[in-house]
């Protein structure tokens, strides 16, 4: 069997959320004896084939970009050339350009197409870009939602009930690095080892500002790892707050952000809009049994973070709940430390890379045998 992913952007160019799933998938069919492909855009020069980790990564040139949103004139041909040798492709929404790919090069493959997030910022480009977008999620096989809650939530996904799945994003911690004696010693020195910790791209639906907003006069520790639009004007809000315990500390290495993991007290991800659809650092933080703190948006945030068992959710936007619910992580470390162990578990049975590579596997098989 041979694969194809195709989405705007991947590693080793970038390391948001889709382009983690991307990887996960990529890395754990490939390790199956799969013949997997991806093809994203890319800003730079360098757009030689790479391999990584058992599968090839193809690079198109971002030529232009309208509303975040990557345009290559090139990627056409690259997607042409590609498809022809594959069984499978394997689309990752929303990008409206991989809709023109798609009935442009008029393919005649399976395909599935994992849904990631409706589209909620740009609604007046969305109401042009509408008709296309429901003329190929029609025309595709296969559609994956990552979570119950965000397909029950969805208009799009229950308008192509009949062809959607659920299959929960996973992540195997093998894939990352284990940190140094040094670097962890690092880290402790600067914060010791009671923290919360956020770690992310800084994005309008992400929830920092309520999350500096909840900071101010509280005794905790707050570490912000990530860069974004949004990097300036949070830094000199949290200034004008005098946030002295709120660090932030940009873009980090894979190995300086698991020493951080390991470290930290818990995990706060106080996103507030549906953007936010599933949200891979809660389940980094479950993988390495911490507890959190997460908004309820009605998507998949609330399937790794249970209310009451792996941590605590709070109405979103609302600084006072998120201070509050902080305050009562930092004053009962016992049930914290609980609430970790729980969260690790739940991680391990339900949302391991394993569990998510079998499930896309036999989706596969299914299309290429009926």
């Amino acid at each position: 069997m041979r694969v194809l992913h195709f989405y705007k952007t991947s590693f080793p160019d970038s390391m948001g959320g889709v382009e983690q799933v991307i990887h996960q998938l990529a890395r754990g069919i490939s390790t199956l004896g799969i013949n997997t492909h991806v093809l994203s855009l890319t800003s730079g020069r360098e757009l030689k084939t790479i391999k990584i980790e058992g599968y090839f990564v193809h690079r198109a040139q971002c030529h232009f970009y309208v509303a975040s949103t990557g345009f290559s004139a090139t990627v056409f041909h690259h997607f042409t050339q590609l498809s022809k040798d594959v069984d499978i492709i394997h689309y990752h929404y929303p990008w409206p350009l991989m809709d023109l790919v798609h009935f442009v090069t008029r393919v005649k493959k399976p395909t599935v197409v994992t849904y990631h997030a409706d589209i909620v910022r740009q609604k007046h480009l969305f109401n042009i870009y509408r008709p296309l977008q429901e003329r190929f999620l029609n025309s595709v096989d296969k559609i994956i939602a990552t979570s119950s809650n965000y397909y029950a939530s969805s208009p799009v996904l229950q308008k192509f009930a009949q062809k959607v799945s659920v299959i929960p994003i996973g992540l195997d911690k093998a894939t990352y690095p284990e940190p140094s004696v040094e670097k962890v010693k690092y880290w402790h020195q600067r914060f010791g080892s009671k923290f919360f910790l956020f770690v992310g791209v800084l994005r309008h639906y992400k929830g920092l500002h309520t999350l500096l907003k909840a900071s101010e006069n509280v005794e905790f520790p707050v570490v912000i790892v990530g860069n974004g639009p949004l990097e300036k004007s949070l830094k000199h809000h949290a200034m004008k707050l005098g946030l002295s315990q709120v660090h932030f500390l940009g873009y980090l290495s894979n190995e300086d952000k698991v020493a951080l993991l390991t470290l930290c007290y818990g995990i706060v991800f106080p996103s507030h809009l549906r953007s936010e659809a599933f949200g891979i650092t809660l389940l980094e933080g479950a993988m390495f049994g911490k507890p959190m703190i997460s908004s309820e948006i009605g998507t998949g945030t609330t399937s790794i973070n249970i209310a009451g068992e792996t941590g605590l959710v709070v109405p979103p936007a609302d600084h006072h709940a998120l201070k509050q619910a902080m305050l009562y992580l930092w004053q009962h470390p016992d049930e914290a430390i609980a609430m970790g162990k729980r969260s690790k578990t739940k991680y391990q049975t339900h949302f391991t890379a394993d569990r998510m590579v079998k499930s896309y596997i036999d989706i596969y098989n299914q299309l290429l045998t009926a």
